[in-house]
């Protein structure tokens, strides 16, 4: 059935990894990330390194993020967020990595009691070269689906 979009955004907030997809050479790629959802400004944070999906982002900024929350096969929600890709710079990508950051140690302290003091603890990225790139998903519209037994 489907849930309102408070319901829907709530699913969004309380989570922090998801999938994200996009379109390169005409055709759609889904992958997971990472991500940490900034209520003030209605929009999905992360970061990655240069490669085909930040090429694909720059090249058509019209993306999707789909997040879970998954009890088992009869008792679930989900958000489905269609939105479009920013690349960040300057002060700005500083300070939303470090939202990005805080955020997401908040919500693995508050769901899995865990306290990671590090980002290489959540996200796998590393990075030889550069720095990450830090991107944001504005949203433009968030619908959702529940199933309960």
């Amino acid at each position: 059935m489907d849930i309102s979009v408070s319901e829907s955004t709530r699913v969004l907030r309380d989570n922090y990894s998801g999938h994200l997809a996009y379109i390169a050479d005409g055709k759609p790629y889904v992958i997971p990330i990472t991500y940490f959802f900034d209520a003030e400004d209605n929009s999905i944070i992360s970061y990655t390194a240069e490669g085909h999906k930040i090429d694909s982002m720059r090249e058509n900024d019209s993306v999707s993020v789909v997040v879970e929350q998954i009890q088992s096969m009869v008792n679930w929600e989900s958000a489905l967020i269609h939105g479009t890709f920013e690349e960040l710079e300057g002060i700005t990508a500083k300070q939303k990595l470090h939202l990005f950051t805080e955020g997401v140690k908040a919500i693995i302290r508050r769901k899995e009691h865990k306290n990671p003091e590090f980002i290489n603890e959540f996200s796998s990225k590393s990075y030889t070269r550069g720095n990450p790139i830090v991107y944001r998903i504005n949203i433009l519209e968030i619908t959702g689906k529940r199933r309960e037994a």
